[in-house]
Parts: structure tokens; sequence; C-alpha cells
């Protein structure tokens, strides 16, 4: 059939856990689900029942039963989750205790590191022993400014065996985008490495840490984990401990705290390119389900596999890859740039260790084809099975490039949440094709929906992503939004108890999600919405263009389209490629979509997630203060769009 990029065989298919908890479903209930879109559509229509039976299938560890699955689905925000339910998720992630690799960790230029299952759960016992001796207690604050290494993950998993509450930021955030982060929460414990690698170079932290400490009084212990040296310094640090020294205690043992469902877990938080970042609470029970769901059922990991995600400890892919512990996989970590010491340095990473799930983000993606990659050529990637890709829309080129030049017969699941939701609204299925550019489902007692901006559902158009009922991996509440209304602001302003989650995007027949960017950064020439994904496919089409960022302008009462090129070494903007850009795109997308403004610039602006910050360009660009430039990997980058038009 036209599009279709994979399918899975009848063998693959009724290997996968999908269908085991379809017969699930069928046998319990008994239904005659025959696919994937029969079992959402039950799934949505039964969510109560959805819940209670993945909580059996995936077999939750729990010390006291739920006695109601939920109050009220049509509850949002507000519906509670698993009443009377104790739980505790580091439990359910330390499940496994025996001699199978539980975390190899990969550094740049380090050699490889790894722990098993029972040297995972001694070393949490011995952290999580250390910080009940100084006083944490439920409810407390542990942050990190940690890089992607083994002791963050320890560090996460003794806090929330204890029932405190864990926050992360990476060590490449500035001392004021750490602080705007931290000094919302304050942290009692902050776990910090001495330093980190990147792009072949060590950079030292210890000077960052310091200025952080000076502005967080909140602050009682600092662990400091030795990673870009052996025996760091930190005499000058007060109240602080080397984590060697800190974990050398005897204990063997972990005694989980027994929670409720909804008891904090982690504090994430939003981008902030355009003010303080929101601090996003998720509760512990809500957190494990999703996670479960979608990595046994959507990317159907097993205890065989292992499953890698390049992120950052500051990106919720972090937390949604370490919750693979709970399955008995084993996973990967890394720590440095994608492309050290060449750009093909993932690639031979995967087939080096034996990764069967392989995820990144389309940046990436894409950024490997520019290199000229052809891991298809180079290596053996026999055993990968599964490629995730998140963070910004999957182009349908992209799809080209991997089936192409990095494997044939390879699950491609295009994946797309949030940090808000710390999973997915729409997502991958092993019993379902892959088809070019198309997410492959929603997410399963997800109701999500296209809307148009007058609340009515549609297909086969784009419209506004929605959720119509309750899920558990709703954020428990905002920190420091005693009333609520941060949380409702964000969510359910423009639609009364329907969750709006600020994606444009397109829903087809056969239930295949196309995205086409943030709703917010739509553009909106002549009153006529698009999407900005639709003009960047064509862009990265040129072989003269290195990055390029679109926006809208305000003028004379109506909405130009303004385009901004950073150009590949020895090409220029001249006429004659601008009348190409604006050529190309009236054929490949409409009139409307041709940009009125076309300007060369030396930078485009990223969050240190990864992701392009038309937002923040649009403020520069009408004169507005960009507020919080810290969340930004390059913010200097932002001058370049000052009085450019």
């Amino acid at each position: 059939m036209k599009n279709i990029m994979w399918q899975p065989s009848e063998e693959q298919i009724k290997r996968s856990q999908m269908f085991k908890f379809t017969e699930y479903i069928n046998t319990s209930h008994k239904q005659n689900l025959n696919n994937y879109q029969d079992l959402h559509e039950w799934s949505v229509k039964n969510i109560p029942e959805f819940w209670a039976d993945l909580w059996t299938f995936v077999d939750v560890i729990h010390s006291e039963p739920f006695t109601q699955v939920v109050d009220n689905v049509a509850k949002m925000p507000g519906a509670k989750w698993f009443a009377n339910a104790r739980l505790n998720f580091a439990e359910n992630l330390l499940r496994r205790r025996d001699d199978k690799t539980a975390l190899i960790f990969q550094g740049e230029g380090q050699p490889i590191r790894k722990l098993s299952y029972g040297e995972l759960y001694s070393s949490v016992a011995k952290t999580a022993s250390a910080l009940k001796a100084i006083g944490v207690r439920k409810g407390d604050r542990v942050a990190g400014f940690v890089p992607n290494i083994p002791e963050s993950i320890i560090a996460m998993l003794a806090t929330a065996s204890i029932g405190a509450i864990w926050s992360s930021s990476s060590p490449d955030f500035g001392i004021k985008g750490v602080l705007d982060r931290f000094s919302q929460i304050k942290p009692k414990v902050l776990f910090a490495a001495n330093g980190y690698f990147y792009n072949g170079k060590s950079h030292d932290s210890l000077a960052k840490l310091k200025g952080i400490l000076h502005e967080l009084p909140s602050v009682q212990k600092v662990v400091v984990i030795p990673y870009s040296e052996k025996d760091p310094d930190i005499t000058s640090i007060e109240n602080s401990e080397l984590f060697t020294d800190f974990t050398n205690n005897n204990e063997e043992e972990i005694e989980f705290e027994p929670l409720p469902f909804d008891h904090p877990l982690y504090i994430m938080y939003s981008s902030g390119t355009t003010g303080l970042p929101k601090s996003i609470v998720h509760g512990a029970g809500g957190t494990l389900l999703q996670h479960l769901k979608e990595l046994r059922l959507h990317s159907d990991i097993s205890e065989e596999d292992t499953v890698f995600y390049f992120t950052t400890c500051g990106w919720m892919m972090w937390n949604w890859l370490v919750s693979s512990l709970a399955i008995g996989a084993t996973v990967v970590l890394y720590d440095g740039s994608p492309f050290y010491p060449d750009s093909n340095a993932m690639w031979d990473m995967a087939e080096k260790l034996g990764i069967t799930v392989f995820g990144t983000s389309a940046k990436f993606i894409a950024a490997s084809e520019d290199a000229a990659n052809k891991p298809v050529k180079t290596n053996d990637l026999s055993k990968l099975r599964v490629i995730l890709s998140t963070g910004s829309p999957l182009m349908e080129e992209n799809f080209d490039y991997i089936y192409r030049d990095v494997k044939s017969d390879v699950q491609l699941a295009s994946i797309s949440g949030g940090t808000d939701i710390i999973s997915c609204f729409a997502l991958g299925s092993p019993v379902l094709p892959v088809y070019r550019g198309e997410l492959q489902c929603s997410g399963l007692a997800m109701d999500v929906d296209a809307f148009d901006y007058n609340g009515n559902p549609i297909r086969n158009e784009k419209g506004e992503l929605v959720c119509k009922q309750a899920f558990p991996s709703m954020p428990i509440y905002f920190w420091n939004d005693k009333n609520g209304e941060k949380y409702h602001n964000a969510y359910f302003d423009l639609y009364e108890s329907i969750w709006h989650h600020g994606d444009y995007i397109e829903i087809n027949d056969h239930g295949g999600v196309k995205i086409f960017g943030r709703s917010d950064a739509t553009l909106n020439p002549g009153g006529v919405r698009i999407g900005t994904a639709e003009i960047y496919r064509v862009i990265e089409q040129m072989q003269e263009i290195d990055d390029s960022v679109v926006v809208g302008v305000q003028s004379d009462g109506d909405e130009q389209v303004a385009l901004f090129l950073k150009m590949k070494d020895g090409n220029e903007l001249n006429e004659e490629l601008i009348n190409k850009i604006k050529s190309a795109i009236r054929t490949n997308c409409s009139l409307r979509h041709v940009p009125n403004i076309v300007k060369h610039v030396a930078d485009i602006p990223y969050t240190i997630s990864g992701k392009k910050v038309e937002l923040a360009v649009k403020k520069v660009l009408h004169g507005e203060e960009v507020t919080n430039k810290e969340a930004l990997a390059n913010p200097e980058a932002l001058d370049c769009f000052k009085g450019i038009i």
C-alpha cells in the first residue's frame, strides 16, 4: 500500500505484548477485539477497566490494593486515581536484584561501565540510608545537577524509595537556568558531578555549582560525584561530601516507603523560553503505569531488550528511559556529544552494545543524513528492531533516510507528548504499519482528538491536539500554585474540562497522526492557520541551507510569514536562491505558505533539549523582552534577530 514503510509480520504481531494484552482484554471482558483500532476504541470507552487491567497485566508491586480506579474521568483537572492504593516507584524499578545487566554507561571518551541489577540495588540501598541519616524525609526535595551517569539514577531511586521528590537539571544549563528551576522547589540535598565531557572537551561544573549554592540556601548537603576527574578538590564547597564517602555504609536492604498512588515523584519543568519555567509535579503511580503501558505495549520492550535514548537528565525522555528498569531490560546511558568522535558515533555504539531499541530526536536523524552516514553499509544493526524519535516533528524525508540508509526492516516510531504529561499522546504500536510521515497511533486510553477553534472534532484536517478524558499521568499539581490557576491556564483555558496541549495536528481515517508544530507558533497569514513543519520540510531538502526558523510577524493588522536561514559554509543567500525557495514552498505547500520576508542569520536558537524557539524569536522581532534566556543552548543566537526587519 502506498506510503507504508514497514509492516509487522503475522508472527511479529502475535509475539508482541500488545497482542497478548488484547487477548487478555478479550478473555477478561468477553470481547472480540481484532486489531489495534478495536482495542483503542474499547480503551477510551472503558477507561477505568483499562487501567485496572493494565495494573494487573504489568504486575504493579503494591502494599495496599486500590478500592476505586478513578472517581470521574470527565473531571479535568482533579480526577483522583487508584484510591487507597499504596506503592513505591523505586520498588517497582528494583524488582529484579540478580546478575542481569541493568545499566551500561558509555561516556564520551570513557571506558564502558556496567552495573547488574544486584549492584544497582545495593548502591541504591547505601544512598537511601545516607539520605535518611542526614534527615531526608517523605516530601523533601532532592535535586540533581548531573550528567546522564549511573549515579544520577541511583540518587533518583534512593530519593523515591524514601518518598522524597526528585528533580534534575543538566550540567550544561547556566547558573540562572538552574536557579530558575531549583529555587522554586527549595531542595534539601543537591547531587552534582564535578564536571562533564562534551565534544572532546572536559567541562568543569564546580564553579557553576558554587554560584548555584550561593543563591540556594535551602541546600543542607551537597554530594559531589567525581566524573571529569577522580579526586576533585571540594574543600571550598560548604557542607559537601564526595559520593563515595557519602554512601560508605554497610546498608544492603531498602525499606521502601509505602505511598499513595498520587504521591509526588518528580518535579519537571517547562522550557521556560518566554518566562519562568512552570514546575510540573508528577505522581509516582501515574508515571509508573503510563510508562509501563508505553514501554511494554507500545514499544514492546521486554527483559531481553537493550534500550537506549539519547537524552540528558533535564529532559523527560530520561525519566521515560529509566522506567525500563521496571521491565528488567538493560538500559544504556550515554553522556556527551552524539557526534563525537565522529558523526557515526551513535550508530557505532548501537552495534557495539547490541542496542535493540534506539531512541533519539528528529534533529539527530536529520543531522545524521546531512553527515551522509549510511549505517546500512557500515554497521551491523541486526539486533536493532525499533527506532524512536521525538522532540520535534519527524519529516517524511527523515522516514526515507532511515529505511534507505539505516535499516529497512525496523519499526520507526515517531512519538509525541511532553514534559506536561511525562509520556505520550501519540506514539508507535508493534502491531501497526508505519506510514511515511505519520505517528502510528494515539496511545491506549488516551482520548485524543483534533479540534477546530470552536471545539468541534475534525478528521483529515489540521486542528488543536486535545484529550477529552482524564489519564493518570496528568500533573498532580504545579509547585507554588495553591489555587491551581497556573495549572488551569496552562491546559484548560481554551476548552473547558478538556486538555488542550498546544500542538497542531491532523488525525486521519486509519488513526495515524501528523504533528505540524506548536499551535502557539502556528502562522496565521490572512486568517488561515499554517503549521511551521510544512515549511521546514521543504527547507530541509535544500543543500545550501544548514538550518532555519519561520515565524509570523505582525504588519498592518495581518501576519506575514518571515523565514530566517542559516547558510551552509560556502553558500550565500542571494535573489536567485530566494526565488528558488519561494517556488519550492509554493509548489510543495501553497501560496499562503510563501514567506514575505526571507533573511540570512548567523545562528538559530534552540532550547537545551534541542527544540527551536520560534516564540522567543517572535518576541525579539516585535521588540519584546525574552525573560529566560538561560533555557537556551545558544542564547546569543537571539541577537541575530534584533533589528533584522
